[in-house]
């Protein structure tokens, strides 16, 4: 059976999912998305991921169609007519279609695409034993000039990381501020574990303001781990007991190399596997 897209109000096959060639969002990257999961048929931290993605639009001045509670029904029904328990939910909204110029004031209604799908971000082997990273040359975009707290359609930024990333074997690529602290991974944020306690970029330091970091954060505490958000370096990185990275469609995932220098042990630690047996058991309650 094919699966159902909902695009612009309607549901319909994926081989008739369309947008115009016209649309800015396509033509200039003009646009906003989410990426979501869902488990055992529920949409996990609905609330928050409408937030950001109401607050990147609002930050491009791009007025969103429909309200929050029709957005919640089009991603809930998504799901239930392509019959997804454990999946993922991407939301788009662009500008629109317009002119082939910049203007978007030349656009007409913002268009919203809603898509649930499976995804498998890393191999489960990773989960158990660890990835490695490498450290690009790409700069994370500065605030100053984008704030990477916008979940915009141009995401050329973190292709580019994700290139080099690829291309020195890694899967997965650090990246640097402008001030050349840790900043994020291509599409997770970092955290690092030192003599137990559990240590992230804060969100000044150029990053996207991840719902699963907030969600570990709060863990952390609720579990008595001390956490402090504060600018780090590759030296904090290399020197950490523990390393991991977040993200939706990621979840928890183990980092045991960076720069081909070993983590700790170099395998998964246990504040690691504490918070990551913490996170999946939210996941199934919520």
């Amino acid at each position: 059976m094919s699966l159902k897209i909902y695009v612009g109000g309607k549901l319909c096959d994926k081989e008739d999912a369309k947008v115009s060639v016209y649309d800015h969002g396509l033509l200039y990257g003009d646009g906003v998305f989410e990426g979501i999961r869902s488990y055992r048929g529920k949409v996990f931290r609905m609330t928050e991921h409408l937030d950001r993605l109401w607050n990147s639009a609002k930050a491009i001045c791009l007025e969103i169609p429909i309200s929050r509670q029709e957005m919640a029904k089009a991603i809930e029904d998504t799901l239930a007519v392509n019959g997804i328990k454990d999946g993922y939910i991407r939301v788009v909204v662009t500008r629109g279609v317009g002119t082939l110029g910049l203007d978007p004031n030349r656009c007409s209604n913002p268009t919203v695409i809603v898509i649930a799908d499976k995804i498998a971000l890393y191999p489960d082997e990773l989960y158990q034993k660890g990835l490695s990273l490498v450290t690009v040359s790409v700069a994370r975009m500065p605030s100053a000039a984008l704030s990477p707290r916008i979940k915009s359609l141009n995401y050329l930024n973190n292709i580019l990381a994700k290139i080099e990333g690829n291309q020195a074997g890694c899967i997965e690529a650090l990246m640097l501020n402008h001030k050349g602290e840790i900043a994020e991974c291509t599409g997770d944020n970092i955290f690092l574990v030192r003599q137990g306690r559990l240590l992230t970029p804060p969100i000044d330091a150029g990053i996207l303001e991840g719902v699963t970091r907030d969600t570990v954060i709060g863990l952390a505490k609720q579990l008595g781990i001390d956490v402090a958000e504060l600018p780090l370096t590759k030296h904090d990185v290399y020197i950490a007991d523990e390393c991991f990275l977040t993200g939706t469609a990621a979840e928890l995932v183990p980092v045991v190399r960076v720069d081909c220098r070993t983590i700790g042990d170099g395998v998964p630690g246990p504040v690691t596997r504490k918070l990551t047996a913490a996170y999946r058991e939210l996941t199934q309650k919520s």
